[in-house]
């Protein structure tokens, strides 16, 4: 009895050799679908190819654009950037989006009422609170700065699991909002320095970008994230664009640092500081002096940092130059 038996997990494998057989003795131009009964028939025979086929295709037309907007209904895609994953429930008929036009003022003020009911009558705990308040300081945050999607995903998520870990208890939201935009970005390997997130806080003290840097610190270190080392190389085109630079001092920056490299003089330095050093020597070489002080300010880093960097570059022969 055992030996006649089917297991499961050769079923689907019989199944599926099975249609194959039977669209085989079938043209492929001969085989319809009915959305009906969600098989594959032949047309010559009328046997059953395949049942139970989902189909993806829509069963509305849409010509332009805007009708397909309004007849979807699938909705956009999940975000952990979003309050609730981007989902959202709408009584049915109520949202503009189902394509059914709300007759009547009565009508339409009464189906308002219902859906604030629905949101008033939902109650948040205090950790979606948290989430949907620090979300949104996020997105602000990003906007400002003009940082791709994908750096508010992983600073979301980040966002996420410090809050599972209770490490955003007793600490400041825009503060670890901040850092987890910090971590995203040195993740993703975006070009970025505290100080221009510090600066693009809703409400700043003179202990924000400490307390940023706190955060971070406390991110990487219990979440384990993994932060790659960035290349100073990444800084360049934004202090060049800054200053109002020529694209070939970028150029020359950049073989500045590649030869650096080459003498081991980058192992262990500041990114941001070694990219301005860089671009302050580049400009000189080519007669396009700008001042440390400016170059620093545009770098996020301190004039002392530029100083000691570019005496580092340029080596025995140009330390005696006249800063």
């Amino acid at each position: 009895m055992g030996g006649q038996g089917v297991s499961n997990a050769e079923q689907p494998k019989k199944d599926s050799e099975t249609a194959a057989q039977k669209s085989s003795k079938c043209p492929p131009d001969h085989i319809i679908y009915d959305p009906n009964t969600g098989a594959r028939i032949c047309l010559d025979t009328g046997e059953i190819i395949e049942e139970q086929v989902i189909g993806d295709e829509a069963e509305w037309r849409a010509y332009t654009p805007d009708e397909r907007a309004r007849r979807t209904r699938v909705g956009g895609p999940l975000s952990l950037a979003k309050p609730n994953m981007g989902l959202d429930v709408y009584l049915s008929g109520f949202h503009e989006g189902s394509g059914k036009r709300i007759r009547g003022l009565s009508r339409r003020i009464e189906n308002l009422r219902l859906q604030r009911s629905f949101k008033m009558g939902r109650t948040l705990s205090g950790i979606e609170k948290n989430i949907n308040q620090a979300l949104k300081i996020l997105d602000e945050i990003a906007t400002r700065m003009e940082l791709p999607d994908r750096v508010k995903e992983e600073a979301s998520k980040l966002y996420r699991d410090a809050t599972e870990k209770g490490l955003t208890r007793g600490r400041s939201i825009e503060s670890v909002v901040a850092a987890t935009l910090y971590a995203a970005c040195r993740k993703l390997k975006i070009p970025c320095t505290i100080d221009d997130i510090a600066k693009n806080l809703p409400s700043k003290s003179a202990d924000t970008k400490r307390e940023v840097a706190r955060c971070y610190r406390l991110l990487v270190r219990d979440l384990g994230v993994d932060i790659p080392v960035i290349e100073p190389e990444l800084f360049i085109s934004r202090i060049v664009s800054a200053l109002g630079l020529p694209d070939y001092i970028t150029i020359e920056a950049a073989k500045i640092l590649r030869e650096a490299r080459n003498k081991g003089v980058t192992a262990g330095k500041d990114p941001s500081g070694l990219a301005a050093a860089a671009v302050y020597l580049a400009a000189l070489k080519n007669g396009l002096r700008r001042t440390q002080k400016e170059i620093a300010h545009v770098a996020g880093v301190t004039e002392v940092t530029v100083r000691n960097r570019y005496k580092e570059l340029v080596g025995d022969e140009l330390k005696g130059e006249t800063q």
